[in-house]
């Protein structure tokens, strides 16, 4: 048989590298697009679709390839193994380029069997290429083999004498390699009946964890945007060529780029989707571009870049994320386009093509996404699909205003990040988004909670201090008043008569003064569950590898109290379900927390640590138990100096965009800009251009955008020199011009500007502390979040 390949391809050849996924990817593609017309066909296939991929169990193993295709004639065979043939329109296929079987099969090893066989075909026909025996007539040998079954069908691809070092990781990722597959042809298996098999194990599509078509934010009170946008715009028809796959002008005859006949009408159309991950990722974020249905390019981010057409090479400037990029980005999608050409690895599309600069303008427009700097170079507003996500999901912060899961206090990034890998592991109480969606919920509930309680705490008409020192928190007898309740069990709901603890005991148990039946256990859970909410920082799996591990949903009590078997007051209860799953209830209310200050975690884990030491029979000690658990099951509480910096330019971030905002509502920028001493200056500078945002120091106080970059403790002294800026439920909730004396003043605005100081010092001076240092920081961080005025 010969081989010939083309000068074309042989000029081709030597600059083509393929990964080892690629290499397989290109035989999956052959077998896929022959799969592809017999499913349009519509007639029904004995044997179904199925790709199989047998990894070399060694170094001198093999590879075999094996599909349920239709075979092949023996003149098709010899086409389809000669470099540089391919008879695959450019525009339907996948398999676009002829050389893709050359390419694979000599970068994986040296010896290549083919072997294919028809429905009612009486033999399996093939041929071997072996690149040590070709000589310069290019002729490889034919082979046969028997056929056991005569309905048999499909192509069979044996890879021997591999390379090494190709072998190896073959033999050594066959889970990784499912997992690429499975983003690569994700939408092929969503959307139609094929099968791929690697390793004896069924590769799964990669689906994305999205929000719900149902969701979305309200933008300014006023403008809803969905978490979910769909994308479908047919552009107008243009001129193919079958061949090389250039785009014509409509009045040609023959391809002006190969000089090819074969010109035909094809549909030129973009659509797909994007959409808000529920979770935020360092790098899996980003759109996926199809082609035919295989992902050309995946967790794409070039979208997110604006590139200034009037300005000079390299004015490229990142627009998402910005805000706390850090944390990673969230925004993602599938966009299909079947008309854009790519190059010859597939791993690119042909990003000078003008089918692919028509694409992104649909997807992103032509305008920056960030609407200041698209009016500053008078841009009109960009309206695409992409700008619309970004206005309305480009901030992180906790609630219903971004769809984003929080604990009262903070987003839970962790969490919803742990969530995400029980999705993508087919956990099937993670498959929705209600999990998610739920802690949005008891987030706002909590927060409303905080706020309302607060907000309670100052009553018009009271002394300036007595107001003050209650808004503070000093409640009670520090001004003057009795103590009220200790936040005990509330009895009026536990089905008895209350009688109060003996001795002002609030431990001492609940006794009933009257006959009547007590609630049973399961009664009493049963009103837990109807008056909680989801604790999600302790919702989760606790446990260690040594002992074993339980899934725990915390539950934080919203009425009255709990007790035991023995209607004790307890802070923490534990109800048994199925299997390795607990409910945990928690009574904020109890004494040990707002008496005491203990963190519900740590009770929790002394709950869960005897569980687990009995059922483990372990001989560990019940301290070295606890630790044990903490450490594994809740990484994020140790006292990490570089983790609670994080935190800390996380919530200043926060800061200072309502800061800015402030001062450009109410035209201060300009005073504000004034109280930067010459350093910060200085440093403000430097950090505008490290962050691509050159502009000259004469523009900086027009807007408050310069506190963008601003060192961090500047911030704590332009809050001392303008508090009436700031304070009064403008950034801050504290009061003060809303009291006329001035000592509850400089009361108020002492303890923010006191959170504020440790939380700037920490995200400045982010190098190794003392335990009670980063105790104390992290404390002011969830003290000065707790601060935030409610966002307009």
């Amino acid at each position: 048989m010969k081989i010939t390949p083309s000068a074309r391809v042989l000029r081709m050849l030597g600059e083509i590298e393929f990964d080892e996924w690629q290499c397989i990817a290109e035989l999956i593609d052959n077998a896929f697009d022959d799969f592809t017309e017999i499913h349009r066909s519509g007639a029904p296939w004995a044997g179904g679709y199925r790709v199989s991929v047998e990894l070399p169990d060694s170094t001198q193993g093999q590879l075999v390839i094996t599909d349920t295709g239709r075979g092949m004639t023996y003149d098709r065979l010899e086409r389809a193994v000669r470099a540089g043939w391919s008879g695959n329109d450019m525009h339907d296929k996948l398999g676009l380029f002829g050389m893709g079987f050359n390419v694979s099969t000599a970068r994986l090893g040296k010896r290549t069997r083919v072997l294919t066989t028809r429905q009612g075909d009486t033999e399996w026909i093939g041929v071997e290429i072996d690149l040590d025996r070709i000589g310069d007539d290019f002729e490889a040998e034919d082979i046969t083999e028997p056929k056991t079954d005569p309905n048999e069908h499909g192509t069979r691809i044996v890879i021997s004498r591999l390379h090494p070092t190709r072998a190896r990781w073959l033999n050594k990722n066959g889970s990784a390699l499912r997992n690429i597959l499975g983003q690569v042809y994700s939408w092929m298996f969503l959307n139609r009946p094929f099968e791929l098999w690697v390793g004896g194990f069924q590769v799964k599509p990669v689906r994305h964890c999205r929000w719900g078509d149902d969701r979305s934010v309200l933008y300014n009170n006023k403008e809803r945007i969905p978490a979910y946008i769909k994308i479908d715009q047919k552009l107008e028809n243009g001129l193919a060529c079958g061949d090389c796959g250039q785009w014509q002008l409509t009045d040609r005859d023959t391809c002006e780029d190969c000089g090819s006949d074969r010109l035909t009408i094809r549909e030129r159309r973009v659509h797909g989707w994007l959409g808000i991950q529920r979770y935020m990722h360092k790098h899996d974020y980003g759109i996926d571009f199809l082609r035919n249905g295989r992902k050309i390019l995946r967790w794409d981010k070039q979208l997110f870049t604006w590139r200034n057409p009037d300005g000079a090479v390299g004015n490229e400037e990142p627009e998402y994320p910005v805000d706390l990029a850090h944390q990673g980005g969230r925004i993602i999608g599938e966009i299909h386009l079947d008309h854009v050409p790519v190059t010859y690895q597939k791993d690119a599309f042909e990003y000078g093509d003008r089918s692919w600069r028509s694409a992104v303008e649909i997807v992103r427009g032509v305008a920056p996404l960030l609407p200041q700097r698209a009016a500053n170079l008078e841009y009109e507003e960009n309206t695409s699909p992409l700008a619309l996500l970004f206005k309305g999901f480009r901030r992180n912060d906790a609630g219903l205003r971004y769809l984003v899961p929080g604990d009262g206090r903070k987003p839970i990034h962790d969490d919803t990040r742990r969530w995400g890998q029980e999705f993508h592991r087919g956990n099937p109480d993670y498959q929705s988004d209600e999990r998610w969606w739920q802690a949005v919920e008891d987030h706002e509930a909590a927060k409303s909670g905080g706020k309302n309680a607060k907000a309670a705490a100052v009553t018009p008409g009271r002394p300036d201090e007595a107001a003050v020192m209650e808004a503070l928190g000093f409640s009670g007898a520090d001004i003057g008043k009795p103590s009220t309740s200790l936040g005990g069990a509330d009895e009026s709901n536990l089905g008895v008569e209350p009688q109060s603890p003996k001795d002002g005991d609030p431990f001492a148990p609940v006794v009933s003064a009257s006959q009547r039946r007590p609630e049973t256990r399961q009664e009493r859970v049963t009103r837990y569950m109807e008056s909680s909410t989801t604790y999600p920082a302790l919702s989760r799996s606790f446990g260690h590898p040594r002992i074993g591990f339980v899934e725990i949903e915390t539950r934080q009590l919203t009425v009255g109290g709990l007790t035991d078997e023995n209607l004790h007051p307890t802070p923490v209860l534990l109800d048994q379900r199925a299997g390795n799953s607990l409910v945990a209830f928690l009574d904020i209310g109890h004494p040990i927390f707002q008496k005491f200050g203990v963190d519900p975690a740590d009770l929790l884990l002394a709950e869960i640590a005897v569980l687990l030491r009995v059922r483990a029979e372990t001989e560990w000690s019940h301290s070295e138990l606890i630790a044990a658990i903490r450490a594994e099951s809740l990484p994020a509480t140790a006292l990490d100096a570089q983790m609670i910096s994080a935190e800390a330019q996380e919530l200043l971030a926060e800061i200072r965009h309502r800061m800015v905002s402030e001062l450009d509502r109410t035209g201060e920028a300009e005073k504000a800009y004034h109280y930067l001493s010459p350093d910060e200056l200085t440093a403000t500078e430097h950090a505008m251009i490290a962050n691509g945002k050159v502009t000259r120091t004469a523009d900086l106080g027009t807007s408050g955008e310069f506190l963008l970059h601003v060192p961090a403790l500047f911030l704590v002294r332009l809050v001392e020199s303008l508090p009436a800026a700031f304070m009064d439920g403008r950034v801050f909730q504290g009061v003060y011009e809303g009291v006329a004396s001035a000592s509850a003043r400089r009361l108020s605005l002492a303890r923010t500007v006191g959170y504020l100081s440790d939380v700037a010092t920490q995200a400045t001076f982010a190098g190794t502390s003392l335990p009670n240092q980063l105790l104390r920081t992290r404390l002011s961080i969830r003290l000065l979040a707790d601060d935030l005025a409610e966002e307009k």
